[in-house]
C-alpha cells in the first residue's frame, strides 16, 4: 500500500468550503501512473473534524478523473451533506499497446472496470483490482473517510462498473446507484467488443461482469435500502447499448428494491447528469448515514 507521500498533488482548489484535489500516483496493479480526484467537504477539514462517508463515482467512455469533477457540479451538495467524493480515472494511459488510442472506437483503451485476461491488455488493464485492492484501500487509510460507509455510483460504462463491482464485492459498498448504465453488456455491441478483447471469445466468462446476470444470480437481496437508476428517454444509446429493462427484470426476480426513473427529453450527457446528481447524492447520504 502506498504512503501519503506517494500521492503527488497536481492541483488543489477551494470549493464550497471544502477542497477539491487532483492527485497522481504510481499504481502497482496497473503498472503505470494513475490519476484521481478527491473532494473533501468542510466537515472533513475542521480542526475537530471526524471522518466522513465516501462516495465513489466511476465515469464513462472517453472520460477521465476531471470529467464528472468539473461538469457535474456535485461538490455543492456533497459539502451540504458532508460526503467526500472520489473520482478515479477510467483507464490505464500510456501503455504503448498497439491500438490503445482507438480501441473499441471510443477513445483510449476504455477500462470497463474489469481485469483483462487476454493479450495485449492483460498486463495493464486491471481496473477492478486497481480500484478494489489499491486505490480504495489507500483512500480509506490516508483520507479522513469512513471505510464502512462507502457508496458507489457511475455513468454509462461507469454505471456498468458501479453495478458490477458492487455485486461482485459484497460488503464493500453500503449504497449503490447509476446514471444511464450499461446494464447488460453481454447483450450489446459495446459489451461484445470490450469482452471479446479483454476476456476472450469464451462467452461463459462474460456473465461475471454483466450486472443483469449478476443480479439474477443473487441468493439474497444485496441492497435492501434500494438501488437508484436514472435514464434519459432521449438517450441515443438506450435501445442498442444500455438495456435498463434487463436489470429491472433481474431486480424484480430476486426482490431487490429498485427505483428506475425514466426521464422524457433527456440524453446521455452531462446536462442530464447535472440535472439528477443531487438526487443521487441524497440517496447515498441517507444510506450512509448510520
Amino acid at each position: 500500500m502506498g504512503r501519503a507521500a506517494d500521492w503527488e498533488l497536481t492541483s488543489e482548489h477551494a470549493c464550497f468550503g471544502g477542497v477539491q484535489r487532483f492527485h497522481r500516483h504510481t499504481s502497482a496493479q496497473i503498472g503505470l501512473p494513475m490519476r484521481f480526484a478527491l473532494y473533501l467537504p468542510p466537515q472533513a477539514l475542521a480542526p475537530s473534524a471526524a471522518r466522513v462517508p465516501l462516495l465513489v463515482f466511476l465515469a464513462g467512455l472517453t472520460c477521465n478523473e476531471e470529467t464528472f469533477t468539473i461538469k457535474a457540479g456535485a461538490q455543492r451538495m456533497a459539502a451540504e451533506l458532508g460526503l467526500a467524493l472520489l473520482m478515479p480515472d477510467t483507464s490505464p494511459r500510456g501503455a504503448n499497446v498497439a491500438g490503445e488510442s482507438d480501441s473499441w472506437d471510443f477513445g483510449v483503451g476504455a477500462g470497463f472496470y474489469l481485469d483483462a485476461t487476454q493479450p495485449p491488455w492483460a498486463g495493464h488493464w486491471r481496473m477492478e483490482s486497481y480500484l478494489l485492492q489499491e486505490l480504495l484501500v489507500q483512500v480509506w487509510q490516508q483520507a479522513p473517510v469512513l471505510q464502512g460507509r462507502t457508496g458507489l455510483f457511475g455513468h454509462s460504462m461507469g454505471g456498468h462498473g458501479a453495478l458490477t463491482l458492487a455485486l461482485r464485492h459484497p460488503g464493500v459498498f453500503k449504497s449503490l446507484s447509476a446514471l444511464a448504465p450499461i446494464c447488460a453488456p453481454t447483450q450489446c455491441p459495446w459489451g461484445h467488443k470490450a469482452f471479446s478483447g479483454y476476456l476472450g471469445p469464451d462467452r461463459s466468462t462474460w456473465a461475471a461482469h454483466d450486472a443483469s446476470a449478476l443480479m439474477q444470480a443473487q441468493r439474497s437481496v444485496p441492497y435492501p435500502q434500494g438501488i437508484l437508476i436514472d435514464q434519459g428517454l432521449a438517450d441515443k444509446f438506450l435501445a442498442e447499448q444500455l438495456h435498463p429493462a434487463a436489470f429491472e427484470a433481474a431486480c424484480a426476480a430476486v426482490g431487490q428494491p429498485l427505483t428506475l426513473r425514466r426521464h422524457v427529453g433527456y440524453d446521455h450527457g452531462y446536462f442530464f447528469i447535472a440535472s439528477v446528481v443531487e438526487d443521487h447524492l441524497r440517496h447515498h447520504a441517507a444510506a450512509l448515514a448510520g
